[in-house]
């Protein structure tokens, strides 16, 4: 009797087990980083502020977020609201715990302060990049921000260190002013001394083998 009554009572259970709706499944978390740099564009020796908020609906767990910047940063000071943060010249790390995210709660954020510290060589390029995780998001798939500019200056380096537009051995084939004029009036004077040095023997010719001035033509009349 008691199995007949067991057996009814399990397939009672089993029944409304099977009747009952299956769980839904958890909603996806919509998580968005913004980062914002002020001024954007700061020069060395210039204080910035880096915000970063996260905006978005959903649960965070183990939330943690990843600031690095390609320059260093003199007297960093990272602030959570909420958690907490560790910073070093070029990377902050914050963790800010379970986050609950939604138009009810307010948005986490994130600050931070710093100077860029001299000596950074113009064109160099500054990117701040902000890094999202948690429990949801792992490493291998962040929510990611970012932006970045150009240090002023690389253009005028450039033109200082531009070749002049002649190279030497250009230069060293460029003759003198003047010595164009010099070379033809040595060549005159060459060619009238050869001149008269022929003309003087012919006469020494002709007056050995007695030969009349007529016997030789030159060309021209002979002046002696």
């Amino acid at each position: 009797m008691w199995e007949s009554v067991a057996a009814s009572v399990a397939g009672v259970m089993g029944a409304v087990a099977a009747a009952a709706p299956a769980p839904l499944p958890a909603p996806a978390v919509d998580a968005t980083p913004v980062l914002t740099s002020t001024p954007f564009g700061a020069l060395p020796e210039q204080g910035v502020t880096h915000t970063v908020t996260i905006s978005g609906r959903g649960t965070l767990t183990a939330t943690r977020v990843t600031f690095t910047t390609t320059v260093d940063l003199d007297g960093v000071i990272a602030r959570a609201e909420p958690g907490r943060c560790a910073a070093s010249p070029r990377i902050v790390v914050c963790d800010l715990g379970d986050l609950l995210l939604g138009a009810a709660a307010a948005a986490p954020r994130i600050t931070i302060t710093g100077r860029i510290r001299p000596g950074v060589p113009p064109g160099t390029v500054v990117r701040n990049r902000v890094s999202v995780t948690s429990v949801e998001s792992t490493a291998t798939n962040p929510h990611i921000a970012s932006n970045a500019y150009l240090l002023p200056g690389s253009t005028a380096t450039a033109t200082a260190t531009d070749p002049p537009l002649e190279s030497p051995a250009v230069a060293s084939e460029v003759r003198p002013p003047g010595r164009s004029l010099r070379v033809p009036a040595v060549a005159a004077v060459m060619v009238g001394a050869v001149a008269a040095g022929t003309l003087l023997t012919r006469r020494r010719l002709r007056r050995r083998h007695g030969l009349p001035p007529a016997a030789v033509t030159t060309g021209h009349r002979d002046p002696m």
